[in-house]
């Protein structure tokens, strides 16, 4: 049984929470099961075709499915990811995630083997980069993992190694590039963020997150450059989030801890969760948390700036348990985080829950 989430150096909002703030809703059928990989659902609404986007990662396939905002239709695909433009060899998936740049929407996959991007529905593979060129450790893994899209028109994508790759991604077309190479971390890099709200010129706008716990603070642009390192932890960072100048990170000993993005200052840590988090979103329009985590447990949060302090509130605003379930997947299903999905290990299903 998960004990009840508490807290430590933060600010509570002084009423209880209300038991249900979410009802669960029909499930949505995958082809195939999820698998045990950080941050393995990536969620991208379409407002105007009424269309919601599914992702989860099985294998050398990514489970694809679109489903249709009254919850009647649902189209189904299978994107089998190949080594290369030439399509041969299929390779293990790490991670797969839409990239959302004010241009277009790139579907990227990473793996063993190399950087796939895609249009938006799987259709068509505009990119390959290939990880067969990088030198590492004997005994150590080659892959990469972790994949956000930040400022105009970048995609970044970490490595087993602990570089942070940087991708200029044009308008429309195939000539994508690798504009630039990060080395700052020293361990595997396990997810990046961008900031999910406006921010004016001069605030980091991305975070990536390593195997040893460390966190890097970037700004984006023409050059990238690092604005703080907040050092390694005593375990794993394995999601990390940034909205509104406040990073958001998840840790293998359940915590979950609050910084202030522009001087890496630790503002609140909660214990939200028995086991391993595996996976954290932020809504950008309404400051909610979703994170989940091995122990079967989902638990969503509200952010706020503290009006008398320099600290961050935290409320805790809904739990939802996912019964004999290691969850590996969660994300909200809008901006607002009026509605949320899960997936987990061996679950050949999405749940989703809407508002009550």
């Amino acid at each position: 049984m998960n004990p009840a989430p508490d807290t430590r150096g933060v600010i509570l909002m002084p009423h209880s929470p209300p038991s249900r703030m979410y009802r669960k809703e029909k499930s949505i059928l995958l082809k195939e099961s999820s698998l045990a990989l950080y941050n393995n659902m990536s969620v991208l609404p379409l407002p105007a075709k009424q269309l919601t986007y599914f992702a989860s990662v099985h294998g050398t396939t990514v489970n694809m499915v679109s489903a249709s905002d009254d919850g009647l239709s649902f189209s189904h695909r299978q994107l089998q990811a190949k080594e290369g433009s030439l399509g041969v060899g299929a390779s293990i998936i790490t991670q797969a995630a839409w990239c959302v740049l004010p241009s277009r929407v790139l579907l990227v996959l990473t793996s063993r083997k190399g950087i796939q991007m895609y249009e938006s529905d799987g259709s068509i593979m505009v990119y390959w980069h290939a990880l067969e060129g990088l030198e590492s450790p004997p005994g150590k893994a080659v892959f990469a993992r972790g994949i956000a899209a930040t400022g105009q028109r970048f995609v970044c994508v970490g490595t087993s190694l602990g570089s942070v790759l940087i991708f200029d991604v044009p308008a429309k077309g195939t000539n994508i590039t690798l504009s630039e190479v990060l080395e700052k971390h020293c361990d595997s890099i396990t997810d990046i963020a961008a900031e999910l709200c406006e921010q004016p010129e001069g605030v980091p706008d991305l975070v990536t997150a390593d195997d040893s716990g460390a966190l890097c603070v970037w700004f984006s642009g023409e050059k990238f450059t690092l604005a703080n390192k907040i050092p390694a932890s005593e375990c794993t960072c394995s999601s990390v989030k940034l909205w509104n100048g406040i990073i958001a990170a998840g840790y293998g000993n359940g915590h979950i801890r609050l910084y202030e993005a522009a001087s890496g200052i630790l503002r609140a840590e909660v214990r939200a969760h028995a086991r391993w988090i595996y996976a954290l979103d932020l809504a950008p329009l309404s400051g909610k948390l979703l994170s989940a985590a091995e122990d079967s447990f989902v638990q969503v949060w509200k952010l706020s700036p503290s009006p008398d302090s320099e600290g961050i509130e935290i409320q805790h605003c809904h739990s939802e348990c996912v019964t004999d379930t290691m969850i590996c997947g969660a994300r909200f299903c809008n901006p607002e985080g009026s509605a949320f999905a899960v997936t987990g290990f061996e679950l050949s299903e999405i749940i989703h829950y809407v508002l009550a």
